[in-house]
């Protein structure tokens, strides 16, 4: 396969239902619907790590959709993937730049080229990748590895939603109540409502908030007064970088983590589908790479592969790529229109929270499934430990110091899963057994 022929792509198959494959889709409409949902589950994280960075949340939006097309030209439209903010970046940002945490941030400039610089690496791996093939990825990330990487990635984000995302006791039983109106939407009901679950359950839970807020005054009333001030149009606000030496060797290393959380993402969707995905893991590592080159010439966030949205196929089976082109396009006119970033950032803080438990979790899940699905002997101690220790690294959020650079829950559990690897290798490849051919 040519590392140049991304754009040979089929007409994807029309189907009615059922599990719809990559290169298939349900009819436009559902289409449609489905690309809200997905735009509903980034939206929270894609806006939320620009804020804790200092970053224009327009922008951040704006780019997420230029780079989720980006990453569908480049993949040839066989990845379902959704990019969106990655915070894999937060803390060497703050750190490159010394962002006090309140309000735009003064040294964005400098957070910018390093984002750039690590795209560019990011974007060299992928196509050492499409040179040389997976190998020497697998080798050093076997099943056991990336199906906990995965599952850490959905339980290290679990604390968002319970610990910064419930105010109050009335908070935390919505919280409650949305997850659950979730849950039987899944449970009980059918067809297009079923594959909607996300989306429905949302705004059934806003529906129960705003009767029990507004009109019972029984928490925080919903605030409608950001919709009416804010304009139907209006354009993000760009900054060029800056290239600096001490922030580029800050912010670059970050590459590995995108690289671990992408490899990790494939797998997940691999095991999902049934669809051996791995031939397009380097294009899928350039169309993120570039794609986070492209948002950090801008003014944006680095970009990554969203976890939420692959919780989000693995509720639906819904895993067209045709769904991510309508979810860019709509993230696109979020980021021009600055009402309708108002309207969703006016759903209540802990129905988005509930919502997160719910795709977090099933982040986890889909982790545990790469281990099912491959067959991970945990009889073997070398399997159990490499994943013991790196659920509660990442889950803990375990975090090492080097200087000025932290690496979070994410990185050290990610890194030491990988480490853990090498060292235990021989004993854990002694009872592993081969994996199930696929298609």
């Amino acid at each position: 396969m040519s590392l140049f022929s991304w754009t040979e792509r089929p007409a994807a198959a029309l189907q009615g239902g059922g599990v719809i494959a990559p290169d298939e889709r349900l009819p436009w409409a559902q289409t449609a619907a489905m690309g809200v949902q997905h735009v509903i589950a980034m939206f929270g994280a894609t806006v939320l790590a620009p804020i804790l960075m200092g970053f224009d949340p327009n922008l951040a939006i704006f780019m997420s959709g230029i780079g989720t097309l980006i990453f569908y030209f480049i993949t040839g439209g066989k990845v379902p993937s959704y990019l969106g903010s990655s915070f894999a970046f937060i803390g060497v940002v703050i750190a490159a730049t010394a962002y006090a945490g309140k309000g735009p941030n003064a040294n964005i400039a400098v957070a910018l080229g390093g984002i750039i610089v690590c795209g560019l690496v990011y974007t060299l791996i992928g196509a050492l990748v499409q040179a040389i093939g997976t190998g020497w990825i697998e080798r050093l990330m076997p099943p056991v590895v990336t199906g906990a990487v995965v599952a850490v990635i959905g339980l290290n984000l679990a604390s968002v939603p319970v610990k910064n995302m419930a105010a109050s006791n009335f908070d935390s039983w919505m919280q409650l109540v949305t997850f659950v109106c979730v849950a039987l939407v899944a449970v009980f009901t059918r067809g297009m409502l079923q594959r909607l679950l996300i989306l429905v359950g949302l705004l059934l839970a806003t529906l129960i908030y705003l009767v029990l807020a507004n009109g019972m005054g029984l928490g925080k009333p919903m605030d409608f007064s950001g919709i009416a001030a804010a304009a139907w149009f209006g354009m993000p606000h760009f900054t060029a970088p800056v290239f600096d030496g001490n922030a580029i060797l800050l912010i670059a290393p970050v590459a590995l983590i995108l690289v671990a959380e992408n490899l990790g993402h494939i797998k997940a969707v691999t095991a999902m589908t049934g669809r051996n995905l791995d031939r397009y893991m380097g294009r899928a590592f350039i169309g993120d790479g570039v794609a986070t080159m492209v948002s950090g010439a801008a003014g944006g966030t680095g970009v990554t592969t969203y976890a939420e949205n692959i919780g989000v196929m693995a509720a639906t089976r819904i895993y067209s790529t045709a769904v991510f082109v309508v979810a860019a396009l709509i993230a696109l006119l979020l980021g021009f229109s600055p009402k309708f970033g108002a309207f969703i950032q006016a759903i209540p803080l802990p129905v988005m929270g509930g919502v997160s438990i719910v795709v977090f979790g099933l982040i986890a899940i889909a982790g545990a499934r790469i281990w099912v699905d491959n067959r991970v002997d945990f009889a073997n101690p070398a399997n159990l430990l490499i994943a013991a220790i790196t659920l509660v690294l990442g889950t803990g959020d375990f975090t090492l110091k080097f200087g000025g650079f932290a690496l979070g829950g994410i990185g050290t559990a990610t890194f030491g899963a990988v480490l853990l690897h090498l060292l235990l290798r021989p004993q854990a490849a002694q009872a592993q057994p081969a994996a199930p051919p696929r298609d």
